[in-house]
Parts: C-alpha cells; sequence; structure tokens
C-alpha cells in the first residue's frame, strides 16, 4: 500500500514537472520569436532586402529546422511514414491551423505581387507533391513510393524558387529612407541568430516534454504523433506568424509560411529521398492527398478574392483542419 501511495505520488510530481518545464518551453519559443519579428525585419531593412524575401529564405529555413532533422532521422531508421506525414501534417497545419488562427485573430493584408508570385509558387509546388504521392494510388498500388526522381524534381522546383528570390532581393532605397530599422546591422544579425537557437531550442522542450507527458498520462502513440510530432514541430510557425500578424508584418507572417512548405517539399523531403533512397508508406489515402492540396488552394483564391486573409476565411480554415483530424483519430 506504501509503494502504491509513493508511486502516485512521484507519478504527480512527475506530471507537474514536465508541464513546468512545457511552459517553460512555450515561454522561450514565443520570446524568441517575437525578437526574431523585429530582428529580421531590421535586417531586413539594412540589407535593403525586402521582409518578404527574408521571411521566406532565413525565417523559413530556421524555423522548419526541427522538420528537417526528425525527416533525416525518420528515414536513417527506415520510418518511412514518420518521412512523409511530417512533411506532409507540416504542410496541412501551416495552412489550415496556422494561417488559419492568424487571420482568424488578426486579418492578414496580401500584397497583389505576392499573390501572382510567391503564392502561385507555392500552389505549383503544393500540386506537384500531391500528384507525386497520389500517382500510386490512383494505379490501384497500395502504398506510396517517393522516389529519387519525385524528390530530384522537388528539389529543382525548390532552386528556381530561390534563383526567383534572389532576382527578387533588391527594392528601391527610397523604402529604406522612410523606415528605419530597430536594431542595428551587427545587432540585427546577432540577435537572429539567438532567436533561431532559442526557437529550436524551445520548440524542442515543448516537444520532447509533451511527448513525456503524454506518455506519462497514458496518451497513444497515433495521438502522440499527430499532435505532438507534427504540430509540435510547427510551433516556431505558428508563434512567429501570429507575432508578426499582431504587429501588422503581414510580408514575413505570409513569408514564412510560403517559404516554409517549399522548405518543407524540396528540403526536408527531397534531401533526405536523395541521400538515402526511395521513401514507401501504406499509411496514407487520397483523402490525407487531397487535403494537402484543398490547403495550397484554399490559400490560393482566399489571397486572390480580395487581397485579405478575413476573419472569416480564417474560420473556414480552422473548421476544415479540426474535421481533417477528426477523421484522422476515427480512423
Amino acid at each position: 500500500m506504501l509503494i502504491f501511495y509513493y508511486n502516485e505520488g512521484m507519478k504527480k510530481v512527475l506530471i507537474i514537472f514536465e508541464i513546468f518545464l512545457l511552459l517553460l518551453g512555450f515561454v522561450l519559443l514565443i520570446k524568441s520569436s517575437d525578437l526574431f519579428v523585429d530582428s529580421i525585419s531590421s535586417l531586413a531593412i539594412n540589407f535593403k532586402m525586402s521582409k518578404m524575401a527574408v521571411a521566406m529564405t532565413v525565417a523559413a529555413f530556421a524555423t522548419c529546422a526541427p522538420e528537417l532533422a526528425i525527416s533525416f532521422h525518420a528515414l536513417m531508421s527506415n520510418a518511412g511514414d514518420i518521412a512523409i506525414s511530417n512533411v506532409l501534417g507540416s504542410s496541412i497545419v501551416n495552412i489550415l491551423l496556422i494561417i488559419g488562427v492568424s487571420a482568424f485573430c488578426y486579418p492578414i493584408k496580401v500584397k497583389e505581387e505576392i499573390i501572382k508570385k510567391e503564392a502561385l509558387i507555392l500552389l505549383v509546388i503544393s500540386v506537384l507533391f500531391s500528384f507525386s504521392m497520389a500517382d500510386n494510388i490512383l494505379y490501384s498500388v497500395n502504398n506510396i513510393i517517393l522516389t529519387k526522381a519525385n524528390a530530384l524534381l522537388f528539389l529543382l522546383h525548390f532552386i528556381v524558387f530561390i534563383f526567383y528570390i534572389l532576382s527578387q532581393i533588391k527594392i528601391t532605397r527610397s523604402f529604406f529612407e522612410r523606415e528605419k530599422p530597430k536594431y542595428k546591422l551587427t545587432s540585427s544579425i546577432i540577435l537572429s541568430v539567438f532567436c533561431v537557437c532559442g526557437i529550436i531550442l524551445g520548440s524542442n522542450i515543448v516537444v520532447e516534454f509533451a511527448t513525456e507527458l503524454a506518455n506519462t498520462i497514458g496518451i497513444s502513440q497515433k495521438i502522440i504523433t499527430m499532435t505532438v510530432i507534427v504540430i509540435g514541430t510547427s510551433l516556431p510557425e505558428l508563434s512567429m506568424t501570429l507575432i508578426s500578424a499582431k504587429k501588422h508584418e503581414y510580408d514575413i507572417a505570409i513569408g514564412n509560411i510560403i517559404g516554409t512548405n517549399i522548405f518543407n517539399i524540396g528540403i526536408v523531403l527531397a534531401l533526405p529521398i536523395l541521400i538515402f533512397g526511395n521513401v514507401a508508406s501504406i499509411s496514407f489515402n487520397l483523402i490525407d492527398i487531397f487535403v494537402v492540396l484543398l490547403s495550397a488552394i484554399l490559400f490560393y483564391i482566399f489571397a486572390k478574392n480580395d487581397k485579405v486573409l478575413t476573419r472569416r476565411e480564417g474560420f473556414i480554415m480552422v473548421v476544415i483542419f479540426i474535421s481533417y483530424y477528426i477523421y484522422l483519430f476515427l480512423q
């Protein structure tokens, strides 16, 4: 009896400790994201680069670092389901949940040139990714196989995207004569580096201790994977997008998500496949692929509609996301 009470007491202490570290991770993540928005905004002005270009490169690469690490580890361990769900899930979460929640809280203005170029690039690579996954299923093969040829095609589209960004990196000097950076160049660089470390460390703490907490409480492995890994690794994007929208840094909010989704397909998934070989999975079906495609299409249509992602459109995205997750858990 004493041993039982001792074990129950230790379990409660462990749960409290894990909740404390989880909250600590959230604080580090949110504060780092807050400072990161200001630092890359200052960096863009100091380097005379557009905020969109910085958000789609520096910020996107930084915030997708957890996904990249997970994909490499997954393919090294022959865990194809994790590698594919990592990118597929992140693509859905980044648009339907992150953009949806951000737009619902703070309507996001979208520039005409972003709709014609960056958002269109995202739509094209999302269509390519979706059809590459659907190819085997449409021909009555039960599993999805992404080959090195698929990965090379994703990587080539990513390279085209990078060349486009480099061609757009300079903007008119008159803009910078009107807007002054919050931080000087050296401070912006140093702060950005520290913030990236804080974002990655914060997200790692959240994912690790959310997993530990789930195991301690006794939540199923399926729920842990779909919530902690997929949504957990998207926390940097969520905090950064929300804070950017709140500060009316719409280019950073949109650019971060566009860049991250393109990075996820063109680098996070493509590079490990090119290095370790083909990846296969039997856990996905046409509904999963359809939701990936739908999220990219909705994002493009809603942005193009009136150049604003409204609260109503954000609400629609979140409802679709919740509906999809309910479907996953009921399978």
